[in-house]
């Protein structure tokens, strides 16, 4: 990026990344830098008829080699349709167009539209940046007073959310000349957790509390967990995927785990939260510390990939359901020993009988994983 502004020359691009790191912000300066109009507009409130516009008045500046920077923040809030709009114009550069987004553009935005731009991922701002943050914003503010106490609250408390600490600042300001701990706590209130329910972070913070369980770390199980919990995830969502863990990772090393889990999602749909989240606690701590076991896991998944890859030969006439003269003229059913474990144990040696068809008889899918 650096490169390109110091030749002059920018590209369209996607930015990528969680809310107050500075994607607003990095594009106004990027068009400031190359002395080109800064155009901004929002997927949520505008339409396809506002581009149009913008295009016309964009390609009338090329007249007079101006640049135009369109700056499209919440680009995902566009549909498809609504984002082929801009392909002719960022093709042709009457514009250059900057997306900003906090969802991932993979998915949300235009396959063409991506691979005509350069896509940045911004990340969450450290406590450092925070910190360089606040001591700006407190600079336009001189007679004010502000303790270290203060200070790290905002810093902690902002979830490196640019945006969040400085309107905490503006608004400390404007409640007391002394921001005291207790100022800085009324100004930020609480940690404002970003977390949308069908973007990555909703896939991401599920996607860790199953890993944590799977690595047999309950404290991580519970932090994640509680992140869920204060996003105002569905609860039942949370419990559903421990009753698939209890089955998928647990198994048969430990067989309560699935009536744990089941129970819990019953609870948690008969007690509702807050009280739920106690349940679910339980449950995950639960989960975490037993034994694990991916054998039936492994077993059902080469059982299927079998179905798909070979042939699905004859089941044995023996074990076929002898329902009528027919099939039992055809030998359905005959030979069948029915309870061998039974018969084993009266004659005191074990039953030869085939289960599988047989160009799988000697297949193995179910091996125990645990001690």
């Amino acid at each position: 990026m650096r490169k390109m502004l110091e030749a002059g020359k920018v590209t369209s691009m996607i930015l990528w990344g969680p809310p107050g790191c500075g994607k607003t912000t990095l594009a106004r300066l990027i068009a400031h830098y190359v002395d080109a109009d800064f155009v901004a507009f929002s997927a949520v409130t505008g339409g396809v008829t506002e581009v149009r516009e913008i295009v016309k008045q964009a390609r009338e500046k090329t007249l007079f080699k101006k640049q135009t920077v369109l700056f499209v923040d919440e680009i995902h809030r566009f549909n498809k349709g609504q984002q082929d709009a801009f392909l002719p114009h960022v093709e042709n550069g009457t514009i250059i167009l900057i997306g900003a987004t906090t969802e991932n553009p993979g998915f949300e935005v235009n396959a063409p539209l991506i691979s005509r731009s350069q896509v940045y991922v911004l990340n969450t701002l450290s406590e450092e940046d925070v910190r360089i943050i606040i001591g700006r914003a407190i600079k336009l503010y001189p007679k004010h007073k502000w303790t270290d106490d203060a200070i790290r609250h905002l810093v902690k408390s902002s979830n490196g959310d640019g945006r969040t600490v400085i309107n905490a600042v503006e608004l400390a300001s404007s409640i007391s000349r002394n921001i005291t701990i207790k100022v800085a706590e009324e100004a930020i209130q609480r940690k404002a957790i970003f977390y949308d329910k069908k973007g990555d972070w909703h896939y991401d913070t599920i996607s860790a509390f199953i890993k944590s369980m799977r690595g047999s770390q309950p404290d991580a199980a519970l932090h994640y967990l509680a992140r869920m919990i204060k996003a105002g995830e569905d609860p039942l969502f949370i419990a559903r995927r421990m009753v698939i863990f209890a089955s998928e990772d647990v198994g048969n090393a430990q067989p309560t785990a699935l009536v744990v889990a089941t129970s819990a999602m019953q609870a948690v749909h008969m007690i509702g939260l807050p009280e739920a989240g106690l349940i679910l606690a339980q449950a995950a701590t639960f989960l975490s510390t037993a034994k694990k076991s991916i054998a039936s896991t492994n077993g059902i998944q080469q059982a299927l990939s079998d179905i798909d890859e070979k042939n699905l030969e004859p089941i044995p006439l023996h074990l076929r359901n002898a329902s009528n003269k027919v099939t039992k003229g055809l030998g359905y059913g005959q030979g069948h020993v029915r309870y061998p474990w039974k018969i084993e144990k009266d004659i005191g040696k074990k039953i030869e009988q085939e289960y599988l068809p047989k160009n799988l008889k000697e297949r193995k899918y179910y091996i125990p994983d645990w001690k």
